[in-house]
């Protein structure tokens, strides 16, 4: 298997940090825009895409800030892979922003970036910040 690369993206939007954060913990928020279908099950999660399906574990979670999936193996095992939202406001202006972590190999890491780009853009469309 090739190693992958990490990357991060910032996306400004115009967002509560509590409303942004429910979008990205919780099953029927992260099923309006990241996934067709997400269930959990304690800290596990399970995410669904027209016929695939990937698991991952809740690695760790601040309230309002952020979240961090690891991605499981087929024997539901950690990966060393993972995928991070965090929430940062800035603290003269209150702009918030979303700060994506992830992987890609690193042939398919444009790919993976315009990916994100969809994924947030229907997030923001969601949330009503377009």
């Amino acid at each position: 298997m090739k190693q992958k690369v990490k990357y991060e993206l910032e996306f400004p939007i115009h967002s509560s940090p509590q409303l942004l954060y429910q979008y990205m913990l919780t099953p029927s928020g992260l099923s309006e825009w990241f996934a067709d279908n997400v269930n959990s099950r304690g800290e596990f999660y399970t995410f669904m895409w027209d016929d695939s399906e990937e698991k991952a574990k809740l690695a760790s979670k601040k309230s309002g800030e952020k979240v961090k999936f690891r991605w499981l193996d087929e024997d539901g095992n950690d990966t060393e892979y993972f995928f991070e939202m965090k929430i940062q406001v800035d603290e003269i202006t209150q702009d918030v922003s979303l700060i994506v972590t992830d992987f890609s190999e690193p042939e398919e890491i444009h790919e993976s970036k315009l990916l994100w780009e969809n994924l947030i853009s229907d997030l923001k469309h969601v949330i009503g910040s377009v």
